[in-house]
């Protein structure tokens, strides 16, 4: 379906929780190496319940690892600095929704990189400083799946 990115997560709850939204959408998790946390972390565990054995999880060296061998792929990278709504993107089964770690989001050499297809934001209301990473790739993953047809 699609390709749920996270780009050196810090969070082990985060990843936890992604295993068990990827599993229940029929997505791919992919994490993008550093891991803020070793991968038999409790926490991560916890959050994941049962989900970790369950979940396609693949693990990666860097982005372009991540890229390698999927030319036609489109890659939607999520900032609070995009300029376009990810409402206003039209996603296709196979698409790449890419999202940085928790602190400080996606590092500018990856938002500017020329695989981006484009960078996207989640609105958030005035005085808001951002959304829990599980929390936003749920909102695209969700969205991307409605468009089409929860299939």
């Amino acid at each position: 379906m699609f390709n749920v990115v996270l780009h050196e997560p810090e969070i082990p709850p985060n990843t936890g929780n992604l295993m068990r939204l990827c599993v229940n959408t029929g997505c791919e998790l992919h994490l993008v190496h550093p891991l803020g946390f070793e991968l038999d972390d409790a926490r991560m565990r916890r959050a994941g319940l049962d989900y970790q054995e369950h979940a396609r999880v693949h693990h990666h060296d860097s982005i372009n690892d991540m890229l390698d061998g999927r030319q036609e792929t489109r890659v939607f990278a999520f900032s609070q600095h995009g300029s376009t709504v990810y409402t206003d993107i039209a996603f296709q089964p196979g698409d790449v929704l890419l999202f940085g770690k928790e602190s400080v989001g996606l590092p500018e050499r990856v938002v500017k990189a020329e695989y981006v297809t484009e960078v996207v934001r989640i609105p958030i209301a005035p005085g808001g400083r951002s959304l829990n990473l599980a929390n936003a790739a749920a909102i695209a993953v969700y969205e991307a799946w409605r468009q089409n047809g929860f299939a």
